[in-house]
C-alpha cells in the first residue's frame, strides 16, 4: 500500500506583509505554508480518494495522536509538520481535499500532499483499487480526470485552483502578495524510486538506466518548479531524499538485514542532481530562491546512532510489518511495547518520537540558516535570490481530519 519512504519534508514558512487588504485576512507575522508531498506529509487528502489504496484511515494509525484516532497521517501520532507548526505558533495547514473553494481557509496555507505520489505521474499508479488509474466524467464535452492519487503535477493544479479562489476573494494584487511571500515545501521523489524505478513490474526501471532516470526526474522537476514559479512561488524548499536503502522495507531485501548501499547511492546521486537543478533555476528565474534540505544526513544519523537520541531500534518497524505486503500497520498488526523506542513506525514511515527529534533538528537548523528569527517569528528567508541553495532540514504537515469526511464537491 502506501508508502513513501522516508524523505523528510521541509516545513515552509514565510512572513506575510503588505497591503491592509491582505492583513485583513492573513495575520501579519504568521506563516503561510504550502506543502506538496507524499505520505510523509499527507494529512488526509487520500481519504477523499475513494479508489486509493494508499490510506492510513484505520487503527493503529493515530493511536498516539491527540484524538487517539486515525487522521490520514501515516504515523502513530504527529508528523514533522505538526510539531514544526507548534514551534512557529500556528496551526498546520488543512488538507486541500477538505476545503471548499468558497472557504476562507483558502486564504491561508494548504497541504496538497498525497500518499503514493511522486514527481512522475506514473509513480503510484498501482495504489488504485481494481487496477483503475482514474475515473472519467463527461462534462460540457470535456473529459475531466478524477485521479486517485495526487502526483506533483496534480498538486500544482490544485494549488492553481486555490490561488484562483484567493483572487476571487481578495483580488489579484493581494493574492499575489500572499503567494509571493509564502514558502513552498516540496517533499517528493522517494516514491519515484521505492514504488517505481526499483519495482520489477514498473516500466521505468526497465526502460531507463539510473543515469537516464535521474535525467527524466530532473527534467520533470525543472518543468514543475518553473510552473510553480509562474504561479507566483518564489521561495521553495525542496526536501532531498533520505537514505532510502536503510528503511525497513528495503533492509529486508538484503542478505543480512543491512542497508542497501546501491539504493542509498541512488539517493545521494538524486540529491546532487537536485541541488544543481535548484542552482540553475535560481540563476534563470528572477526573484527565485530555491533551497535544498539535507534530509539524508539527519535521518542516517538517527539510523546509525539511535541510542544517542533515546531510541533502541532503528532497523525494523514498531508494528513488525517489514515483510508484509504494503508494509503498513494494519489493525491485525502486533504493536511494539514501547513506541517511543522505535525510529520507524511501519516499513516506510518514521514514528511520532522520531519526528519530534527531526523537527527539533529542523528548527535549530532553520534558525542557524536564517530561515526563522526566534520562536513564532517567520521571516522570508529567501527574499533575495540565492545563487546557491542553502542546505537545511525540514518538515511539513497539517491538521487532523475525520477519515469519513464527505468528499469535496
Amino acid at each position: 500500500m502506501a508508502a513513501l519512504a522516508i524523505a523528510v519534508a521541509v516545513l515552509a514558512v514565510a512572513m506575510v506583509t503588505g497591503s491592509s487588504g491582505v492583513a485583513a485576512v492573513v495575520t501579519a507575522n504568521k506563516p503561510v505554508i504550502y506543502i506538496f508531498g507524499d505520505s510523509m506529509s499527507d494529512v488526509g487528502n487520500n481519504n477523499y480518494l475513494l479508489l486509493s489504496l494508499a490510506k492510513s484511515d484505520y487503527p493503529w494509525y493515530g493511536v498516539d495522536y491527540e484524538t487517539g484516532f486515525p487522521t490520514g497521517r501515516f504515523t502513530n501520532g504527529r508528523t514533522i509538520g505538526d510539531i514544526m507548526a507548534s514551534k512557529f505558533g500556528v496551526p498546520p495547514p488543512p488538507p486541500f481535499m477538505s476545503l471548499y473553494m468558497t472557504d476562507d481557509e483558502v486564504l491561508g496555507g494548504v497541504n496538497f500532499a498525497s500518499g503514493g505520489a511522486g514527481l512522475l505521474n506514473e509513480t503510484g499508479i498501482y495504489f488504485v483499487s481494481h487496477g483503475d488509474m482514474f475515473l472519467v466524467f463527461a462534462a460540457e464535452d470535456e473529459l475531466n480526470l478524477a485521479v486517485q492519487y495526487l502526483s506533483f503535477d496534480n498538486q500544482i493544479s490544485s494549488f492553481e485552483e486555490i490561488k484562483n479562489a484567493m483572487i476571487a476573494k481578495i483580488g489579484k494584487k493581494a493574492a499575489e502578495e500572499v503567494v509571493n511571500g509564502a514558502i513552498f515545501q516540496v517533499g517528493l521523489g522517494s516514491n519515484d524510486y521505492i514504488n517505481n524505478f526499483l519495482r520489477p513490474f514498473m516500466a521505468d526501471g526497465i526502460v531507463y538506466t539510473h543515469e537516464e532516470f535521474i535525467g527524466l526526474l530532473m527534467d520533470t522537476m525543472d518543468r514543475q518548479l518553473t510552473r510553480l514559479y509562474h504561479l507566483g512561488a518564489r521561495n521553495v524548499w525542496f526536501s532531498g531524499l533520505a537514505p532510502l536503502g536503510c528503511i525497513p522495507s528495503q533492509r529486508v531485501l538484503s542478505d543480512d538485514g543491512g542497508c542497501l548501499d546501491d539504493v542509498n547511492a541512488y539517493a545521494v546521486e538524486f540529491n546532487a542532481a537536485a541541488k544543481n537543478l535548484l542552482e540553475r533555476l535560481n540563476a534563470k528565474l528572477p526573484g527565485a530562491s530555491m533551497s535544498l534540505a539535507d534530509c539524508y544526513s539527519i535521518v542516517m544519523e538517527l539510523i546509525e546512532h539511535p541510542q544517542k537520541y533515546g531510541f533502541e531500534t532503528s532497523h525494523t518497524s514498531c508494528c513488525d510489518v517489514d515483510t508484509t505486503v504494503g508494509g503498513l500497520c494494519l489493525p491485525t498488526a502486533q504493536l511494539c511495547d514501547d513506541r517511543t523506542a522505535f525510529v520507524f513506525w511501519d516499513a516506510y514511515h518514521t514514528s511520532d518520537a522520531a519526528n519530534q527529534v527531526i523537527a527539533d533538528r529542523l528548527y535549530a537548523d532553520m534558525v542557524s540558516a536564517g530561515a526563522v528569527q526566534g520562536k513564532g517569528n517567520a521571516t522570508a528567508a529567501a527574499a533575495a535570490p540565492a545563487a546557491t541553495p542553502r542546505v537545511v532540514v525540514g518538515g511539513g504537515a497539517a491538521p487532523s481530519m475525520n477519515a469519513t469526511s464527505p468528499p469535496k464537491p
